[in-house]
């Protein structure tokens, strides 16, 4: 419970921080993702995905992302996929192309072994393309994370995060993207994750889009009986706002 106060605690005082008075001037953005899917019959399969960007710019070269997302399934009745998360991060550009960022976020995944993961980082950017056809961005930071585990062991340790993504546009609503973030344990190498998606997104129309992904999760280190690897493909509608 403390380590939840001092997480909250972290994360009032950056928003505090933040500049605010230009908000109202600004235009807010808003992203949410459902995917569900519900097969009966021989196998009865229920899944579903919801996921929620909210970015909100407080000045021209400062903005706000809040990220939320929840998965769901089960399989002939018996749950086989829970998961949830929150993320609240800064960005401020000194230049076009060059930004430092900070965040912090709480994670649960128990199939995964993980009851409760907070987290906290910061860091730098810098975009080497920006368009109009290819985009390419690279980040490098470090991090601090608390996790308790399903078999009642806790880590905390300091660590690092390398993260890239690649877009390319077809049209300006029309675009192919690739991420790969890597999360590293300072105190103990053996324990780092590997996260990627490849995604396609096809416009409908100015507001609603179709988005096929393919999502890897990688654990290098899990816990005992848990896998190393978690792979999701979906396809899901995506509403902007």
């Amino acid at each position: 419970m403390k380590s939840v106060c001092a997480f909250l605690s972290v994360i009032i005082v950056i928003l505090g921080t933040i500049p605010v008075a230009h908000a109202e001037e600004m235009k807010w953005q808003d992203e949410a993702e459902l995917l569900y899917v519900d097969t009966s019959g021989n196998t009865d399969v229920t899944t579903l995905s919801a996921k929620n960007t909210l970015i909100v710019p407080f000045s021209g070269k400062t903005k706000g992302t809040w990220r939320l997302g929840a998965l769901y399934g089960e399989s002939d009745g018996t749950k086989d996929a829970e998961s949830y998360f929150t993320e609240i991060r800064v960005d401020h550009f000194y230049t076009e192309r060059l930004y430092s960022f900070g965040y912090g976020g709480w994670h649960q995944d128990k199939f995964a072994g993980v009851d409760a993961r907070y987290y906290l980082g910061a860091g730098g950017g810098y975009k080497f393309f920006t368009g109009p056809k290819h985009f390419l961005l690279g980040e490098a930071g470090l991090t601090y994370t608390k996790e308790d585990y399903t078999d009642n062991t806790d880590n905390d340790f300091p660590g690092g995060r390398l993260f890239g993504k690649y877009e390319y546009h077809f049209t300006e609503k029309n675009k192919f993207t690739q991420s790969l973030e890597w999360l590293l344990d300072f105190s103990e190498f053996d324990n780092w994750n590997l996260n990627s998606e490849t995604a396609l997104l096809s416009a409908l129309n100015s507001w609603l889009s179709l988005k096929a992904s393919y999502i890897i999760k990688y654990d290098n280190d899990p816990i005992a009986g848990v896998k190393s690897e978690d792979r999701i493909l979906g396809v899901a509608l995506v509403v902007q706002f």
